[in-house]
């Protein structure tokens, strides 16, 4: 089992917006093989920035969401309103 932390910074104005793609994008998460849970938080300090912490059963289902043009097209909307790309780090324990 995997630990997938995602780091992301909003552009001004765009909370609204990334809630809710980012719900859909979670929903629809839940139906992909070897996704466990996930799990979203809020900077105390900047609403803006955010995080998500997702459960895979493995490496390679993340791997292979990941790498999917079904995930890139999924998240074509959060990524437009970033201002940088996102940040991801694989962890375990």
């Amino acid at each position: 089992m995997v630990h997938i932390l995602i780091e992301r910074h909003l552009h001004e104005d765009q909370l609204a917006t990334y809630m809710e793609q980012a719900k859909i994008a979670l929903q629809r998460t839940y139906i992909v093989p070897g996704f466990i849970s996930g799990e979203a938080f809020a900077d105390i300090q900047d609403e803006n920035h955010r995080f998500l912490l997702c459960k895979w059963k493995s490496l390679e289902d993340w791997h292979r969401w990941a790498t999917s043009a079904e995930r890139k097209e999924l998240l074509s909307p959060i990524h437009s309103i970033l201002k940088q790309p996102e940040k991801v780090c694989v962890l375990e324990n």
